[in-house]
């Protein structure tokens, strides 16, 4: 009997591989055609989901791959039901497709902080639709809209009052109101100074404090707080468009390390005009105001950060009289203080949630407060919602009636994301997301229901809404097939650093890999994000990459100690100090993959990254030889040459550490420069400015080493069309030619 079945199960194996074998013969191979096409790999997936205010409809908009063609749908999240809320032929004049948009900046400035086309009114009846600076009031009951604003200058971050009656919206630096009957407008603030932003965000705040708008209405609608910034003593930085044949120079606000930052204070204006209440919180002029709003009728809260971000406080103010009072302080002397959007006033008007990096980990924490008089004391510590060895990666939706908090985590393991809910009081903490991979939920005002994008490393995204209690889920969107591609898994790796810290990694081999395998080095490594993750279209197999294995490269990643998702000491390993303590663990865990997979080419391998990733390839081509060949995109070349939030936040002011800015210098060890370098930047880039590679390059010529530079015309952080698959043909190139 056991010779019939050990039979039985060659000839099934034997079957298995044989169908296999010709499954991968069949496969379609990967083309940077495929990759570019229009909607990509994958079709390009629905934009602009909102949830009405009465959380009967989730809204989106889906377009063609092209996107000359689109509608604005809804699906009920109780049944499932889709049907299309604008047609294509108004949705084409109220929300235009952003990619038609030719200024590559204001392009990207709409896709980067993901600018909302459209906005539901309070009684979720109508659409606000901003189509291109003008607003459009737009009536799903008579499926007609009415142009709300007609001035010369475009408007900016509209919102209806609570009450529906007045629209609040930004036009040339200051803040007006107009009833939504469309008569007369408002202007609630008059400077006409270009230097001062009321309500408005700038750069700086948008970009490295994550701000999406410096204004709200109170909830009865009387009185709007706004954030007035102040940029006059700030350093501007020319941008050029050099394409014209007078070429146009355009001024931007950006303040580096150690320079004057915009000054910013809070005000109140009732929202029928009239005089501005402005509050003092703090006799420190240098500080930020990242996060503020209302705790209810005429009391706010704000948190203020100081310059060196080791230290929030948050005060509730009397909206009125002006009174502040600081009712808790966060204090982190050996890192900085993390800013997040988890701080929520519950219903019961005396308590909210709070996160901290207070145990070593990103937890969660319930706060009292005195409801008669929030002014009178300091907040006091409840519960701790959350604790283990894992981050809170940010609340989703707090379901009061239930007392239920929902929230992103990368518990069990850091390589994912899934949705988790507990308990106001700390109990009944359960993992709701079932699938390995990454799940990025969207909760409705109530918290019943959430949208949810889900991907992981083989599986392109899809996106669903789901019952916050559990099922059913509906599906919404699901990607092309990718199947016929034959992509392949990496393999997820462990490694050690030098202190035993684990490191996850991931290595793609070819088929058939062979003695004497080459080696592409994909990295980060920074503060901002992990290559290392189970979700589409990160670190080796992401598309490209998976096409570099298919032409016989093996593709690594590692996350070095200084990327997030791993507690404080993980993060802060590379506080005031950019490069060395990454390069280390880079170096380290290759010595160890070398060991596990000796197939692998020691003297050819190639390192390439782009923003952080780029620098940490130009600092590793400077200070190892083991790299034969390097693609450096928009680096950081001098950390004296970046923003002065993000900088500071991790280097600490110049001024006080001068070292740790030289050493991480790389035009200054431009002499010690190994290998082939192709050096690539947008000369429109308002991020990583190109002056960073502009004196790379000089730095380079003067000691004498060669260099492949490659610069996109008017192309700001992220190369989209046309240039992208340019870029793309040149990496293929670049390393065909350097390890073949």
């Amino acid at each position: 009997m056991r010779r019939i079945f050990a039979l039985f199960v060659l000839v099934f194996l034997a079957s298995s591989l044989s169908s296999q074998t010709a499954v991968d013969n069949q496969k379609k191979p990967l083309t940077i055609e495929a990759l570019v096409a229009p909607g990509g790999l994958t079709g390009r997936g629905p934009e602009n989901f909102q949830w009405s205010p009465d959380s009967t409809m989730l809204s989106f908009v889906q377009r063609d791959d092209t996107g000359e063609h689109g509608e604005l749908w809804y699906i009920n999240p109780a049944t499932g039901e889709k049907k299309v809320l604008v047609s294509e032929a108004k949705l084409a004049t109220l929300a235009p497709d952003v990619n038609k948009i030719k200024n590559e900046r204001e392009k990207e400035r709409i896709t980067r902080y993901s600018v909302a086309a459209y906005r539901w009114s309070p009684d979720s009846k109508h659409l606000l639709f901003d189509s291109l600076g003008q607003l459009w009031l737009y009536s799903l009951e008579s499926g007609t809209a009415v142009q709300f604003t007609a001035a010369p200058e475009p408007t900016d971050d509209p919102k209806f009052s609570p009450d529906g009656g007045h629209v609040a919206y930004l036009r040339k630096h200051n803040l007006y109101v107009q009833p939504a009957s469309g008569k007369e407008e408002k202007q609630l603030t008059k400077d006409t100074d270009e230097n001062i932003l009321n309500g408005e965000v700038d750069w700086l705040y948008a970009e490295e404090l994550e701000v999406r708008s410096n204004y709200f209405w109170s909830p009865d609608s009387s009185q709007i707080v706004f954030l007035q910034t102040d940029e006059t003593k700030v350093p501007s930085y020319p941008i050029t468009d050099w394409i014209p044949v007078n070429a146009v120079v355009e001024q931007e606000k950006y303040p580096k390390p150690g320079d004057p930052n915009p000054t910013v204070r809070l005000g109140v204006v009732a929202a029928k005009g009239g005089g501005i209440k402005w509050l003092k919180l703090t006799d420190d002029r240098d500080i930020y105001i990242p996060r503020f709003g209302w705790v209810r009728d005429g009391i706010l809260w704000a948190q203020v950060l100081n310059r060196t971000q080791d230290k929030l406080d948050l005060y509730f103010i009397d909206s009125k009289s002006g009174r502040a009072a600081r009712v808790l302080t966060e204090s982190v002397p050996d890192a900085w203080v993390p800013v997040t959007n988890d701080f929520k006033v519950l219903k019961s008007g005396d308590r909210f949630l709070w996160s901290s990096w207070r145990d070593g980990h990103t937890h969660l924490y319930v706060y009292s407060f005195s409801k008669q008089d929030p002014l009178s004391g300091e907040a006091k510590l409840e519960t701790q919602l959350t604790k283990g060895d894992f981050e809170v990666l940010g609340v989703e939706g707090v379901d009061e009636d239930a007392r239920i908090v929902y929230f992103s985590s990368d518990q069990d393991n850091p390589r994912e994301r899934h949705l988790f809910s507990v308990k106001l009081d700390g109990s009944g903490s359960q993992k709701i997301s079932k699938e390995p991979g990454t799940h990025a939920p969207t909760f409705s005002d109530n918290a019943k229901y959430y949208e949810e994008q889900y991907s992981a490393s083989l599986t392109p995204p899809r996106r669903s809404v789901c019952a916050a209690a559990g099922s059913p889920c509906y599906p919404i969107w699901q990607s092309r097939s990718v199947d016929e591609y034959g992509l392949r898994p990496a393999k997820d790796l462990e490694f050690k650093a030098e202190d035993g810290t684990t490191l996850y990694g991931k290595l793609l081999l070819p088929e058939n890999a062979g003695e004497k395998t080459p080696l592409l080095v994909e990295i980060y490594g920074g503060p901002a994000g992990q290559t290392v993750r189970d979700m589409w279209g990160t670190g080796p197999t992401e598309p490209f990459n998976e096409m570099m294995a298919q032409h016989g490269f093996a593709v690594f990643s590692v996350d070095n100690r200084g990327t997030p998702g791993r507690g404080k000491k993980f993060l802060a390993a590379i506080r005031h100090q950019f490069g060395a303590v990454e390069l280390r663990d880079q170096l380290g865990s290759l010595d160890q993959l070398f060991a596990q997979y000796p197939m692998l080419d020691k003297s050819r391998i190639c390192i390439y990254g782009w923003s952080n990733g780029g620098s940490m390839t130009l600092y590793s081509l400077e200070h190892t030889d083991r790299f034969h060949c390097g693609i450096s995109g928009a680096p950081v070349t001098d950390w004296r040459l970046y923003d002065s939030t993000y900088t500071e936040r991790y280097m600490g002011l110049p001024k006080d550490n001068p070292k740790g800015y030289a050493e991480s210098s790389m035009p200054a060890a431009a002499a010690n420069l190994h290998g082939s370098l192709l050096l690539v930047h947008g000369t429109a880039d308002d991020n990583v400015h190109l002056q960073n590679s502009i004196q790379m390059v000089d730095a380079l010529i003067n000691n004498s080493k060669q260099f492949r530079l490659m610069l996109f015309p008017n192309k700001t952080h992220g190369v989209r069309g046309k240039a992208h698959e340019f870029e793309l043909r040149m990496q293929e190139d670049f390393f065909e030619q350097n390890l073949k």
